[in-house]
């Protein structure tokens, strides 16, 4: 895994910590019975059930490593964010040309845009970055350029 920093909010450290901790002792032996279950049945060539085992144990053994580097890598947002100027964790509201929108920037591992949780990786995360209240933002997207006006940061 690349040692590249997560930006978290204290809650979605504790979800990703419950997810590694019931990946560790809950779901890593649930399989691990299973692998066993099918290797009793004999034949390995042709049994389904071992083959479905096997698969979901890699990517449970995938999801723990990306996890803990996840953790490993955090980088708690801070709570008690700036109002004038745009920061991770902020809540911005801005004026487009779709009318008014309210974005929350969030780190990439809680981004869920069609919730209002915007990556600050992404395009619209980065164009708010660092700006003002009253600022003009140009966004560039590959369907085109939009700009937003920053009308509220909290």
């Amino acid at each position: 895994m690349n040692g590249k920093t997560t930006y978290i909010s204290k809650d979605g450290l504790e979800k990703l910590r419950a997810e590694l901790e019931e990946m560790l002792n809950v779901r890593r032996p649930e399989i691990a019975q299973r692998i066993h279950d099918a290797k009793e049945h004999g034949d390995l060539s042709e049994n389904a059930e071992y083959e479905d085992a096997k698969n979901e144990q890699a990517f449970v053994e995938g999801r723990i490593q990306t996890l803990e580097a996840m953790i490993k890598n955090a980088t708690l947002i801070d709570e008690h964010t700036s109002t004038d100027h745009v920061q991770i964790g902020s809540t911005v509201k801005v004026d487009g040309e779709d009318g008014p929108e309210t974005f929350q920037i969030v780190g990439s591992a809680e981004a869920k845009p069609a919730a209002g949780k915007i990556s600050n990786e992404s395009p619209v995360g980065r164009a708010l970055l660092g700006k003002k209240k009253g600022e003009k933002v140009l966004v560039k997207v590959p369907a085109g350029d939009f700009s937003y006006t920053i009308v509220e940061i909290s």
